[in-house]
């Protein structure tokens, strides 16, 4: 395979390897609907301050969150709200798959 194509394949793969927790799903559709801090997010998602940085770090080095500095606080925000169109498109596969098993059970 061309190297070009290859870096190519593998930056994609790094973006939606970032996506493949359901935490993470959770925390970026938090940021869907506004900027949050790590404390907001902890006790929306339910888990520890820690467990919830480091998916936010992995978020953020994947290049879908950003952060900023107020104060103490840090809050984040989605960094490419056009990842919700991605969401969009794996909910068609979801409801297409879902259709093709009901014709199968039938």
């Amino acid at each position: 395979m061309e190297a070009r194509k290859q870096a190519l394949y593998d930056a994609r793969a790094r973006i939606i390897k970032a996506l493949a927790h359901p935490t993470r799903l959770a925390i970026v559709d938090e940021l869907s609907r506004r900027r949050r801090c790590v404390h907001e997010l902890t006790e929306m998602i339910g888990a520890d301050m820690s467990t919830v940085s480091k998916h936010l770090t992995v978020l953020k080095a994947s290049g879908i969150v950003e952060d900023s500095k107020r104060g103490a606080q840090v809050y984040y925000q989605l960094r490419c709200p056009c990842v919700l169109n991605f969401f969009s498109c794996v909910e068609t596969v979801m409801k297409l798959n879902a259709e093709r098993d009901m014709a199968l059970a039938r």
